[in-house]
């Protein structure tokens, strides 16, 4: 629902531009999205998700008057951060009517209008995010982490910390295990998918990438993190956005003996030369190995690859040509 209304209010703004009405319909996606981001982060009520003790975002259990957080640390803990918006000042300066309501919300609803990050107080921009600045860094030591989301080839969908560590929960006498499984399900739950137990799932990953973005839009040089986490590699997050993409193109890319990822250990696909050109976009993806698993032609979401593609080729245009000039 977070994400749902940033994507409302981001309508909402534009239709604004030609139609004054919609300004008020912005500013009540605006409160919908504070009040939501507020109930996700309080934990003063016993009911929020975040987990101010690991820094990462857990679903709770919840039945009667038990209430404890379900220690899995997996996308479900990293979705949080997709649901992020920047109101850029020279945007809003088209916007009165909105602004106006900005300002007031700002003033008057300090409960509410803390969800919402300014850099200065002399700053016309505004981020809508649901981690705050503090949250964000918690949670990107997570994903940037070898050890626990960051794979070879993208984000895993869950933690190969529960690889040696498996969450276990006993309720009422039964027992349950949740571990990481890098890519076919070992268990016949959700139909024996295991999109969410570990593979890389591109749709997901897509959206991790282009939230990035949008954080480093609005911080800047003035927040940088490791990548990988723990590498000492010091980088702001549009330069995390362009790595995670580098990483998930090379799913498909051949090697010097024309293996692709993608295809695993299928020869054909190397040397026939009535196969190699084919390339197959599956469902997800094994996340130790890149080799392709589900469906074989989910062009649905995992053909947002051209995409990424395609930005990798601009950054590396602009990367020669500022090259070029600092020869010059």
């Amino acid at each position: 629902m977070a994400i749902y209304s940033v994507v409302m209010l981001n309508i909402s703004l534009e239709l604004a531009l030609n139609d004054a009405a919609y300004e008020d319909i912005a500013v009540k996606f605006l409160e919908h999205f504070t009040r939501i981001a507020d109930a996700i982060n309080q934990m003063s009520d016993g009911f929020g998700l975040w987990d101010p003790e690991d820094g990462f975002y857990y679903d709770h259990f919840h039945r009667g008057e038990e209430f404890f957080p379900l220690r899995v640390r997996s996308l479900v803990g990293l979705v949080p951060l997709l649901a992020c918006w920047v109101l850029d000042g020279k945007y809003l300066g088209k916007l009165p009517g909105f602004r106006s309501r900005l300002n007031w919300f700002m003033e008057n609803r300090k409960d509410l209008a803390s969800q919402i990050a300014s850099l200065n107080p002399n700053d016309d921009s505004y981020l809508l995010a649901i981690p705050s600045r503090e949250q964000l860094r918690s949670l990107l030591s997570y994903m940037l982490d070898e050890d626990e989301f960051l794979s070879p080839y993208g984000i895993r969908s869950m933690s190969r910390y529960h690889e040696k560590h498996p969450y276990e929960l006993d309720i009422d006498g039964i027992k349950y295990k949740v571990d990481y499984v890098p890519g076919e399900s070992n268990t016949h739950m959700f139909g024996g998918n295991s999109n969410w137990r570990g593979p890389i799932w591109y749709c997901v990953n897509y959206l991790i990438v282009e939230a990035l973005k949008r954080y480093d839009y609005f911080y800047g040089t003035s927040f940088m993190v490791e990548c990988p986490t723990g590498s000492g590699n010091l980088m702001r997050l549009r330069d995390v956005s362009m790595e995670l993409s580098r990483r998930l193109v090379s799913v498909f890319l051949p090697d010097e003996l024309g293996h692709r990822p993608c295809h695993g250990v299928e020869e054909r696909y190397a040397t026939d030369e009535d196969w190699n050109q084919l390339v197959l976009f599956y469902e997800y993806f094994e996340a130790e190995t890149g080799r392709g698993c589900g469906a074989s032609h989910q062009t649905g979401w995992t053909a947002l690859v051209s995409s990424l593609f395609d930005k990798i080729a601009v950054d590396r245009n602009r990367s020669t040509v500022i090259e070029n000039l600092t020869k010059h």
